[in-house]
């Protein structure tokens, strides 16, 4: 049964442009590996704008948003061998599941240049 769905969008400057000016955003939002892959990549402002915009939209899948209070680098994007994205949650996030019975979280993301866009889907 799904218990919620998401989606975003955004634009690549903007989370770029927050990542870079290096006041915290980045270890804020993005867990360690997150950056790493994110830094060794050969488009990383996509990647980060692609992992950003699978957090916001797992987030509109909870119902509750940043109503939450959690930390958002406890959300973390990564991808398997063919590439598949994935979420893992830590934490208090990782609680949250565990409360709320849910079974699946599946997320898509794709990104191009200047745009990037996610959606996410849970199952209880």
């Amino acid at each position: 049964m799904i218990a919620g769905n998401g989606v975003d969008i955004v634009e690549v400057s903007r989370v770029a442009d927050r990542v870079r000016k290096g006041n915290g955003f980045r270890e804020k939002v993005f867990s360690l590996r997150e950056i790493e892959y994110c830094e060794r990549s050969a488009n990383p402002d996509e990647n980060f704008a692609a992992r950003f915009a699978a957090k916001e939209a797992f987030l509109k899948a909870t119902g509750m948003g940043m109503l939450l209070g959690y930390e958002l680098n406890e959300i973390e994007i990564s991808n398997d061998e063919n590439g598949k994205p994935s979420i893992t949650l830590a934490g208090k996030f990782a609680d949250f599941l565990k409360e709320k019975g849910w079974s699946a979280i599946h997320v898509s993301v794709s990104h191009t240049q200047t745009m990037a866009c996610a959606f996410v889907i849970i199952e209880k």
